[in-house]
């Protein structure tokens, strides 16, 4: 089975992690796709987290009816900060029958060669990149790479923090969010 790893801190989980999700799970080659919740991005502040298991929490309902995407709680019992190429590796151990491959926006690829061994994870992993909206094209050291596949997935400009911000501001955000997640949100008086 080949899983797609979409990581993130979900904060809250919105329609476009959704979509871009879903686009994946049904027009690529990945068999499903685990949202892994991260407990603590080294590049976030984490002042501005929920707690890990609201968050997982979040990610369960919105996914529990498809049957190809999947929340994952696996960076929560890792060492702290949480690193990909540590995580791939206990999934590997895991999972030793499963093929994983990353999924990121064209963003977060700018930043790869930051990322704790980079080049192991290129090395041994195929990452699946969806567009965002952005001046620059592609990293062009990624233009043809073998492991890096360019997904014609929608763009999709939501941001976590967008939201966080409009609950906190009294707005209206029902129609970014799944209704399981804004039902969720509202019950626990969530980011007001």
């Amino acid at each position: 089975m080949k899983v797609g790893l979409y990581f993130g801190s979900f904060n809250p989980i919105h329609i476009g992690h959704l979509v871009i999700a879903n686009h994946l799970a049904e027009h690529s080659d990945l068999d499903q796709v685990w949202f892994v919740v991260t407990p603590h991005n080294p590049f976030k502040k984490k002042n501005s987290l929920l707690d890990n298991y609201q968050r997982f929490e979040m990610v369960y309902r919105a996914t529990k009816d498809y049957v190809k995407l999947k929340p994952s709680d696996i960076e929560f019992n890792l060492p702290q900060p949480n690193y990909t190429i540590n995580t791939l590796v206990h999934l590997e151990e895991k999972h030793p029958d499963f093929e994983f491959c990353l999924i990121m926006g064209e963003d977060n690829l700018k930043h790869f060669h930051k990322w704790k061994n980079a080049d192991v994870i290129l090395e041994n992993y195929h990452i699946y990149v969806y567009p965002r909206i952005s001046e620059d094209a592609i990293e062009s050291q990624f233009e043809d790479h073998p492991k890096v596949h360019k997904v014609d997935a929608p763009i999709m400009e939501i941001s976590s923090t967008f939201i966080r911000n409009a609950i906190k501001a009294g707005k209206n955000v029902q129609p970014l969010l799944s209704k399981p997640v804004w039902d969720y949100l509202d019950e626990m008086n969530f980011y007001r």
